[in-house]
């Protein structure tokens, strides 16, 4: 007797698969067609040539690098924590969330703007520092002279602006942990930090595969928040790209700078796939 065929959930998955085609696949096909594409029409790997031989090249790649690996552990650390007080539920925990949520509302270059604000000589940090008497004169720190103190300010932004975006995913893993596992991991005597590292870090690597993943492809496109806090002392791959689409008016190098950050992006979406997978994966 021959199996019938389910075709429920390939039925209920036709539209996102539309929407990834038509919104997703498509013009990552057309991104890297004007790549690889000369004026005349004929295949060529000129326009990466160019790109890979540019100036700023180089910078860029290792500034996006250098961000991914500095924001994503003070993130993830920090989006841990607020996401055991949120599921702990403490008095005023829902205007702990709400306080925590509010970078979730505002853009990326106004984020930007807020921060520099703050960074920059007669910003409010300084003012605070003269008024308590910490220091005699502001100090300078977005020096484009020293690259570092200009990449912290990045880092400060961009975890500010995204960590809430991680801890509400956090937070719904959380609850999705049963209590009893946690409760005999207490009566076993076992403190905080043996039950985050031993039970709801490995329960939550669904969570974390998602989070990671999610952040990661942000941190590839960031491009206001260092617009705002670098200008031209600083530039990532997506600064990149759009600078040679406007100002420098090459569409071919810029669709190269763009299908870099896509084949970034899906290698470490890739690599977490892999790495992160949960014990029911692995034995599929």
């Amino acid at each position: 007797m021959t199996r019938k065929m389910n075709w429920e959930p390939y039925l209920l998955l036709l539209p996102s698969f539309f929407y990834l085609i038509f919104f997703f696949g498509w013009p990552m096909l057309q991104a890297f067609s004007l790549a690889l594409r000369g004026e005349d029409g004929g295949w060529t790997l000129a326009h990466i040539q160019r790109m890979v031989n540019d100036t700023f090249f180089r910078e860029a790649v290792i500034t996006t690098i250098a961000l991914i690996v500095a924001i994503l552990p003070i993130q993830f650390l920090v989006a841990l924590a607020m996401a055991l007080v949120v599921n702990a539920r403490p008095r005023g925990a829902g205007l702990f969330l709400y306080f925590y949520a509010v970078p979730l509302a505002i853009s990326d270059l106004a984020a930007g703007i807020v921060w520099f604000a703050i960074f920059t000589q007669r910003g409010y940090l300084n003012t605070i520092l003269q008024a308590i008497g910490l220091i005699e004169k502001p100090i300078i720190f977005l020096n484009y002279q020293k690259p570092l103190w200009v990449l912290m300010a990045i880092v400060i932004a961009e975890v500010w602006r995204a960590t809430a975006i991680i801890m509400v995913i956090l937070v719904a893993g959380l609850q999705s942990i049963p209590n009893d596992y946690l409760e005999a991991a207490e009566i076993f005597g076992a403190g905080l930090f043996e039950r985050v590292t031993q039970i709801i870090l490995p329960l939550l690597r669904p969570s974390l595969q998602v989070a990671l993943i999610l952040r990661t492809i942000l941190a590839f496109q960031a491009f206001a928040v260092v617009v705002a806090l670098a200008g031209q002392g600083a530039t990532v791959l997506a600064k990149e790209a759009y600078k040679w689409y406007t100002d420098i008016r090459n569409p071919h190098v810029a669709a190269a700078y763009a299908g870099l950050i896509m084949v970034l992006s899906i290698a470490t979406t890739v690599f977490y796939l892999r790495t992160l997978r949960t014990p029911e994966e692995v034995s599929l």
